[in-house]
């Protein structure tokens, strides 16, 4: 799963909101309850940058075919005990429900976890669909170009910030 680190507030407070007009949580303080959920989704996006970036290291020192990139990248998540692709979803969930169950910001938690899992499931997979949509533009655009070589981190990076000025995110 791809966070954007520009979206994850907007994220953030779309959680909070839905739980607090639910009444699932009791919070004086809903601006510090949206920094913690922040917090536990901007050290996922950092998790899953270190993972890329160490398997991007590995290949390069051992001289490895592109092709053994996921196969690596999986291979570290699990040494780093995240999850990514589509078990990040659930692995995030948990780590934000277990936020909310110890953060000295919520006062009160009424709704059982498979509650707060199901209404903290939407904005995520909301930003995970326009994620994916830009994926697929980018790769759409890119399939003159190897992936994982050092022109395709390029063209990756140039093609997504187009796009994304282009739609106005």
């Amino acid at each position: 799963m791809r966070l954007s680190s520009a979206k994850i507030p907007e994220i953030a407070a779309e959680m909070v909101g839905l739980l607090t007009k639910a009444g699932d949580i009791e919070t004086d303080s809903p601006k510090e309850v949206q920094l913690d959920l922040e917090s536990v989704l901007n050290q996922y996006v950092r998790d899953e940058q270190e993972v890329n970036d160490k398997a991007k290291d590995m290949l390069a020192a051992r001289g490895l075919p592109q092709t053994e990139f996921p196969k690596l990248k999986r291979l570290l998540a699990d040494s780093k005990k995240i999850k990514l692709g589509e078990d990040a979803v659930d692995y995030l969930l948990d780590q934000l429900v277990e936020m909310l169950m110890y953060s000295n910001n919520v006062e009160e938690v009424y709704a059982e976890d498979v509650q707060l899992r199901l209404k903290l499931r939407g904005p995520l997979r909301k930003q995970m669909a326009q994620e994916d949509e830009l994926e697929q533009a980018v790769r759409k655009q890119l399939k003159h170009v190897t992936e994982g070589t050092s022109m395709w981190e390029i063209e990756y990076r140039r093609m997504m910030d187009d796009i994304k000025r282009r739609k106005g995110l």
